[in-house]
């Protein structure tokens, strides 16, 4: 079963192949609680998204996770996330129908007065389509190529991260130079 029958399985429409944009001068911006549960997400999330705010609120911020986007990019986010620092990253979503649309994502770990991390809140912009035809999307289907190569999802993950780190310290960079020289 492919990871795109899987998230079929799970009651969500087949991708469609049409893309979905939002105009230079908008953002995306939601917020989740510590668990990626959604607490607040704007008009234009909710428009790009295809969801009305009941239907967002509330719910895992995986919602809208592609099935093309690679695990490794997510785990990358998170560990960073966990860290305390903030991350950058390309990101493609689905739409609630199955269209799909990229974004330049920024995220960033939300703290309390006394310094907890609480959540995380991130904005999106529209993401260089040249970047994403060159490099992005040539790279994330060689690390979903990886991924599949294993029966067990975090082998897969782990296979697909050695990968990109070999790949980082090949060109003598951290990810977030990497995403930064693009």
């Amino acid at each position: 079963m492919t990871v795109a029958d899987t998230a079929r399985s799970k009651g969500r429409p087949p991708l469609t192949g049409i893309e979905r944009t939002f105009h230079d001068d908008e953002l995306i911006v939601t917020k989740t609680d510590k668990g990626g549960r959604i607490t607040y997400a704007n008009r234009t999330f909710l428009r790009i998204a295809g969801l009305s705010e009941g239907e967002a609120l509330g719910k895992p911020h995986n919602l809208i996770r592609h099935p093309d986007m690679p695990r490794v990019v997510f785990k990358l986010l998170w560990d960073t996330l966990g860290a305390g620092q903030e991350i950058f990253a390309y990101v493609l979503n689905r739409a609630v129908n199955g269209d799909h649309y990229w974004v330049f994502a920024h995220v960033t770990p939300s703290h309390d007065l006394g310094g907890n991390v609480v959540g995380y809140h991130s904005n999106r912009r529209t993401a260089d389509r040249r970047i994403v035809n060159d490099v992005i999307t040539p790279l994330y289907k060689q690390l979903l190529a990886e991924e599949a190569r294993h029966q067990r999802i975090r082998e897969g993950m782990a296979a697909s991260e050695a990968m990109l780190m070999a790949m980082l310290r090949e060109r003598g960079v951290s990810y977030e130079q990497l995403i930064f020289s693009l």
